[in-house]
């Protein structure tokens, strides 16, 4: 692997080439790109495809990449004119793109303005909150845990975070009268650090979860786009926006192994089923669905 930093005028991205380039079988690089996951968490699944030159990056103020802009929200429209740049950077023509979360709706909005940059995207569990039938209850359930972290701090988030990722169904009454979970059930500290700059927790990602995907420049765009959604996922926030944007695209969400990360192997302490998912994506980038 080589990292390598792409200069922007209001960013310095880092990115990672796992293999040669140009590519040694002729096929166009394999992108993968997270949010606001940095590349670390692509280590096991860029690992199962040797055969392949994979390219990683670090969004902008994540990771390894710095920004100029005086910003520290992340808009998908900014993210999907940073991958644009790396990928006329890369040289390597149109790319196969494997996106998830957050990353996944950069990459819905990469395709609507930059039609040409890829061939197939595979674009695993979109949070777009939009999409969804209850979107005003969700977004309502999205800003109690931005509440939660707000008012408690970080372990007071992400369980707020993780009680809301794993409701299934329409968020009801039922849900919002729950009230704040307990940070210990879910193993999370209770002590506030005082820091409110987490890139999951804060307001710095409203943007990705409240994007509008532009549904008619993606049906117009040459690009084979596949919605993937796990197997684990069903009913869960996550698992519904997959399956409402396939739906919106005039289709059916694509099934993967796992959970909303199912193709990690760890990084985060958090591990799916990386090999049954990394023979999955082979499948689906080989044209089957």
């Amino acid at each position: 692997m080589t990292t390598q930093v792409l200069r922007t005028p209001d960013a310095d991205l880092a990115y990672h080439v796992h293999g040669p380039l140009p590519t040694a079988d002729g096929r166009p690089p394999l992108v993968m790109i997270g949010q606001p996951m940095d590349s670390s968490g692509f280590h096991t699944l860029a690992a199962l495809f040797p055969e392949r030159t994979v390219v990683t990056y670090d969004p902008r103020g994540l990771g390894e990449s710095t920004r100029r802009d005086g910003r520290v929200d992340q808009v998908p429209e900014t993210q999907a004119a940073d991958v644009h740049a790396l990928l006329r950077e890369l040289g390597a023509g149109p790319v196969e793109l494997f996106a998830s979360s957050g990353g996944a709706v950069t990459a819905l909005a990469l395709v609507a303005a930059y039609p040409e940059d890829v061939l197939t995207l595979v674009a695993h569990e979109p949070p777009l909150i939009p999409t969804l039938p209850d979107a005003a209850a969700a977004e309502r359930a999205m800003a109690g845990v931005r509440a939660a972290y707000d008012e408690r701090g970080w372990g007071a988030g992400m369980a707020a975070f993780i009680g809301m990722t794993s409701w299934r169904g329409e968020f009801t009454d039922a849900y919002f009268a729950q009230g704040a979970p307990d940070p210990a059930a879910f193993g999370m500290p209770a002590d506030d650090d005082g820091s409110r700059d987490d890139p999951l927790l804060s307001d710095r990602s409203r943007a990705v979860t409240d994007h509008r995907p532009d549904v008619e420049a993606l049906a117009a765009a040459p690009t084979r786009i596949v919605i993937a959604v796990g197997e684990e996922s069903e009913g869960v926030l996550t698992g519904r926006t997959a399956e409402a944007m396939a739906e919106l695209l005039g289709g059916r969400a694509t099934v993967f192994p796992s959970h909303h990360g199912g193709f990690l192997g760890g990084e985060f302490g958090q591990a799916g089923q990386p090999e049954a998912f990394a023979r999955r994506l082979r499948e689906v980038l080989d044209g089957a669905e």
